[in-house]
């Protein structure tokens, strides 16, 4: 986790995805209509991917980084009809998982050779606060368009460049950095409930017209980039959290995509 979450608290089921054509992902968030404040990502994150599940057909979901803090419980991803894998590159995280839950240990930007990989095996696969932690996105995406069946949804979710807030978290060093946010927000401290892990950024932008072309060099046509601005960084000072309300609601109806602060970023796998 980074910066990104220091404000945010937080039966086996096999249907084949249905022949039809459901239209495209850029069709699917029109009609969802997001805000196009950052806080709708956070309130809406589990229920856009549960919407994307029903939508599509798609049940065997893999979280991508989601060791300690999985999207959902046993009980619950049995009740949404789910077969959820908890993936992450660290043992030590997937040891935090809780009970019940399969757990799938991988560097989604690693080679997958790793035994417990899966290819062309789950349906969706999704990530929140994991992307600016990766060193080679690119080849993320490459490796996620691998394990996605035909007809695969895939949605990452991360805090984006250039907003000012992440562009500092960016340019300190990661000592200095690491001192601020454990100073700030203890439970961030090492051996903490939500550690701070180093942030590279690598490919997090909120623009199609940036991230598109890679995307599509990662084998997707089916792309969608929903963009997010504002966050709750500036809540405890007035005056300032005014101004960087007008200065990103502004930003948000200009379509400024340089410093939009989050994204969804959701690609589908072709069907053949």
């Amino acid at each position: 986790m980074s910066l990104a979450t220091a404000t945010v608290e937080r039966s086996k089921v096999s249907v084949p995805a249905p022949a039809k054509s459901l239209g495209s992902i850029e069709t699917f968030f029109r009609d969802l209509a997001p805000d196009w404040h950052s806080q709708w990502a956070w309130d809406h994150y589990e229920a856009t991917i549960l919407d994307l599940s029903s939508h599509f057909g798609l049940r065997r979901v893999c979280e991508i980084g989601g060791g300690r803090d999985p999207l959902f419980s046993t009980a619950q991803a049995a009740r949404h009809g789910i077969d959820l894998i908890v993936n992450d590159i660290d043992a030590g995280e997937l040891a935090l998982t809780p009970a019940g839950l399969r757990t799938a240990r991988f560097d989604i930007a690693g080679d997958l050779s790793e035994p417990d990989v899966t290819r062309g095996g789950y349906d969706l696969m999704v990530s929140r606060m994991v992307f600016e932690h990766v060193h080679d996105v690119e080849r993320a995406w490459t490796n996620i368009h691998d394990l996605l069946a035909p007809g695969g949804v895939a949605l990452a979710f991360f805090p984006t460049l250039w907003a000012p807030v992440f562009a500092i978290n960016h340019i300190l060093p990661e000592k200095l950095s690491r001192a601020i946010v454990h100073a700030l927000y203890p439970a961030r401290r090492d051996g903490g409930g939500d550690p701070k892990f180093p942030a590279f950024y690598d490919w997090c932008r909120g623009s199609k017209r940036q991230l598109g072309p890679m995307l599509n060099r990662a084998g997707f046509s089916d792309v969608h980039i929903q963009r997010f601005w504002g966050h709750g960084y500036f809540d405890r000072m007035p005056g300032l959290k005014q101004a960087d309300h007008v200065f990103n609601a502004l930003a948000a109806k200009t379509g400024w995509d340089f410093v939009t602060t989050y994204a969804y970023v959701v690609v589908r796998k072709d069907r053949v």
